[in-house]
């Protein structure tokens, strides 16, 4: 057995401008923030990024890391529109391959399985394929003769997810209300890393919750990084809820000064520790 935890900087070390990244989690709701924050950090630029998006597209967005994002939407729930996202498009700055959610669940779903496309009926008679005409269609083999769309396998070089509990080895456990594909986004992607509100004994994932809770294994785990409130500022329920106050903030504060002052530091603690500040503030 292994002992795979690492640091969120350890995390971002392992990654390269140029890759195809995948987060997990779903628009602004368990988002690995803290690992996206410590990309942030790094000099890693001109990526691809696979995501329901929420906050996390917005930060790499507004930084400028991203060159391509595939993606069903950018939002962050409570409000509808990521708006660093919107900003980027709008400007340019990013190119976009928007699929149904549907088609990008079974995206993933043919790249956990090692397949080059899956077929579906969602997007057909959409203009989802008149937005990407690379997308083809097949036809059943069958007698029936129907014909699907052939959704491409969403292969990525590596996966960023947060759970709620972890153990060293790299088995994770969610214990709020949906797993969000975590797990199809670890099994398609070369290397993936796990962060979490808590380490645990192995033993300890069994308790807390029942076996279907335990949603990725440790065969498709490259590191796992213990972050409380990592997660922050969207939801790990039941650990914590969105702070929508401060989602409002990052949404209506110029970017340069939302940089400034709460992503400058030196690691996750100096995020942290401006958020307590701030939140003092308020009070």
């Amino acid at each position: 057995m292994t002992d795979k935890t690492m640091t969120p900087d350890e995390v971002a070390g392992r990654l390269r401008s140029g890759m195809t990244l995948g987060i997990g989690g779903w628009g602004s709701r368990r988002k690995p923030m803290a690992l996206v924050r410590a990309l942030l950090r790094s000099e890693i630029t001109d990526l691809t990024v696979v995501s329901y998006g929420g906050p996390d597209v917005g930060l790499l967005a507004a930084a400028g890391r991203i060159r391509r994002l595939i993606a069903p939407f950018a939002t962050l729930d409570s409000i509808p529109l990521e708006p660093h996202f919107r900003a980027a498009r709008e400007a340019g700055a990013l190119a976009l391959t928007e699929y149904d959610e549907a088609m990008f669940m079974w995206g993933l779903h043919a790249a956990a399985n090692r397949l080059p496309f899956l077929p579906v009926r969602a997007g057909l008679g959409s203009d989802v394929m008149r937005v990407n005409p690379q997308l083809r269609t097949v036809t059943s083999p069958y007698d029936d003769g129907e014909e699907f769309t052939a959704v491409p396998a969403l292969r990525m070089d590596a996966a960023l997810v947060h759970l709620n509990r972890a153990d060293r080895l790299g088995n994770a456990q969610y214990l709020g209300p949906d797993p969000y594909f975590d797990d199809l986004f670890c099994e398609a992607a070369d290397t993936a890393y796990v962060s979490c509100e808590q380490l645990v004994e192995s033993a300890e994932l069994l308790k807390s919750g029942p076996p279907q809770s335990l949603l990725v294994s440790r065969h498709a785990v490259t590191g796992v990084v213990e972050t409380p409130n990592g997660a922050h500022f969207t939801s790990c329920v039941p650990d914590y809820d969105r702070d929508e106050a401060f989602q409002r903030l990052y949404a209506t504060t110029p970017w340069p000064r939302f940089a400034a002052r709460f992503l400058s530091g030196a690691g996750e603690h100096d995020y942290q520790s401006a958020v307590r500040t701030w939140q003092e503030e308020q009070r």
